[in-house]
């Protein structure tokens, strides 16, 4: 265990590594992503920057594709401000193809591509784009939808071109390696728009975040810093590069340090350590339930054959977390906190199990970020007699709040292509008439040693019985329940039953019992959060980037008639019956009780 000085100056020592690779980020500033990114192919030429399926690309390599996508988007007619659509898995043209663009002032909207049909036609009509990329694996899925777009885009595939579509390898192939002209750039900035990148769209149609160059680099900039990351280093990116955590966190940390990036095309926990082994890998970008599924598998010969020193991500839960760091033998866990859009960041320096970060109270004061008390009914921050809103006290749950500061790009809201939507993520006369704050939509709580916890998603806490009830922390704990691989928990509605009952779908393995479970429920959680009911999957919808999906799992309810699968109620006796179609009969008209 660290004393509470040893926790303070490692934790001082990261935040300065990060803060020195920040400083002199700014929106006025003419050096954009790409410079950062050429800076790099300039200082490690013959490096090995991108490994993915068997190919490789140098620095300079990198940089040569890069301006081969540059030179083409001019010869094509595109303009700064133009959107392209990237429509692509995992690859080795990926990040090349957003870093080309942007030389020449081109956003790309990163589409998530295991989107189809309603999905996949409101993205790319949100993105504007006239021109979308995709490759043999996407170009069906976008074939399909093309009449229901509101307009019609070109489209051009990495690889052989169905009728109709433009031969973009070939198309880069006969253009030079060389950068595009300097005078394209001028009166480009910092604060111009690089990509677009949808939210996971978990609770209905994804929105697009505008990611400004600035953002891009305290992303990218940020993590080279945080991790401490080497020329030597190797970093293993599984994560879909259409989203942050993978494609700019890390992709930051391997590129802005002349190292080199392990891609896959998606993540398989079969074949993880075999590949870390194998590749030599010494990092790894996560997100909590990739590794929650590493920690679900068998025992494996290569898991600790390894020559790993740092995991990092978000979302590491602490049930899992001894697995990385125990049964993994990973000597170190950086655990982070932040959104695509937000404007609140924080960073677990020194490891504590479980904290998605740390605000020491020496460095309280240099955090915009704020926990402010909730009202559960209302969902939305609660005012004080005065009208303004509260801080918590240790050990409370409350929203996060992130103070809006146009002058710190750190601390600014670009917000959405929705103006709608962005304004709705705005709380103004916070604290003091006038001010502006981003609501993350995150409950947190926060112990007297400053470290911060994640409790819930507004929306996802429900109230039961007159008290609130954390999805996250039922999860955790059924998720402790032998045989229980994964847990999703939701709150649905009941006729004639104030707020919400608790249900949760479980995905089981060897040895789950429903009895163990009804018992260990009813030792473990207070009567308000015992599920009443359950119901029973062979898998979790997840989205691309592993974070479950509820929306659906809500609107089926306890009904047998929607619900596939085995379904159960709570019984007055605590355990947990069959619920067919008389039970539920029962539960809607008021005969049985929940």
């Amino acid at each position: 265990m660290f004393s509470t000085l040893q926790r303070d100056l490692r934790f001082a020592s990261g935040l300065f590594r990060t803060l020195r690779r920040v400083k002199g980020i700014h929106p006025g500033s003419p050096r954009r992503i790409c410079d950062d990114l050429d800076a790099a192919a300039a200082r490690w030429p013959d490096r090995e920057a991108l490994r993915f399926e068997g190919r490789s690309l140098t620095y300079a390599g990198m940089e040569a594709l890069a301006n081969r996508f540059a030179r083409w988007a001019l010869e094509i007619g595109l303009r700064p401000g133009d959107r392209v659509a990237l429509f692509l898995p995992n690859r080795i043209e990926y990040l090349p193809a957003w870093y080309g663009l942007s030389k020449v002032g081109v956003v790309s909207a990163l589409i998530n591509n295991q989107l189809t049909g309603q999905a996949l036609a409101h993205c790319l009509s949100l993105s504007g784009a006239h021109e979308v990329i995709v490759d043999g694996e996407t170009s069906p899925a976008l074939q399909d939808i093309l009449g229901d777009l509101d307009h019609t885009p070109r489209l051009w595939s990495l690889d052989a071109p169905l009728p109709g579509e433009g031969d973009l390898a070939a198309a880069l192939a006969e253009r030079p390696p060389e950068p595009p002209p300097a005078s394209v750039r001028e009166g480009l900035t910092a604060g111009d728009t690089a990509l677009l990148i949808y939210t996971s769209g978990t609770t209905g149609l994804p929105k697009a975040a505008r990611v400004t160059h600035v953002r891009v680099q305290l992303y990218m900039r940020g993590f080279a810093g945080s991790t401490g990351a080497r020329s030597d280093d190797r970093i293993y990116v599984a994560l879909p590069l259409y989203h942050a955590t993978g494609g700019l966190c890390g992709m930051g940390a391997a590129l802005l340090n002349g190292a080199c990036v392990v891609l896959k095309r998606r993540f398989s926990a079969t074949q993880f350590w075999e590949d870390i082994r194998r590749e030599g890998c010494t990092q790894f970008v996560y997100i909590g339930e990739l590794c929650r599924y590493l920690a679900n598998q068998p025992p494996h010969p290569d898991e600790r054959s390894h020559r790993l020193r740092l995991a990092f991500g978000n979302g590491l839960r602490p049930d899992v977390w001894d697995s990385v760091t125990g049964r993994f033998g990973v000597p170190r866990v950086l655990e982070f906190y932040g959104s695509t859009e937000g404007n609140v960041s924080f960073f677990n320096f020194d490891g504590r199990p479980g904290a998605i970060g740390r605000i020491p109270a020496f460095l309280r004061r240099r955090f915009n970020g704020r926990i402010v008390r909730f009202d559960y009914e209302a969902e939305a921050p609660l005012r004080g007699p005065d009208g303004f809103c509260q801080e918590v006290a240790p050990g409370e749950a409350g929203e996060c709040l992130g103070r809006i500061d146009s002058s710190d790009p750190r601390a600014d809201f670009t917000g959405y292509l929705d103006k709608a939507a962005s304004e709705k993520k705005v709380l103004r006369d916070v604290f003091a008439p006038g001010d502006a704050w981003f609501r993350t939509g995150d409950l947190l709580r926060q112990d007297e040693d400053g470290y911060v916890f994640f409790v819930d998603r507004v929306g996802d806490t429900f109230r039961w019985k007159g008290e609130n009830v954390s999805t996250a922390e039922v999860a955790l704990r059924l998720q402790a329940v032998p045989g229980v691989v994964e847990a999703n928990v939701y709150g649905v509605e009941v006729p004639r039953a104030d707020g919400r009952a608790g249900m949760a779908a479980l995905v089981t393995g060897e040895g789950f019992d429903l009895g163990i479970l009804a018992a260990r429920i009813a030792a473990d959680l207070p009567e308000y959060a015992r599920p009443a009911f359950i119901r029973l999957q062979p898998e979790m919808e997840v989205t691309g980037t592993f974070k479950q999906r509820k929306v659906e799992l809500v609107a089926e309810g306890f009904d047998p008639a929607k619900v596939a699968g085995p379904l159960f109620h709570r019984a007055a006796d605590g355990g947990y019956r069959p619920l067919d179609t008389v039970a539920h009969e029962g539960i809607v008209s008021g005969q049985i009780r929940i």
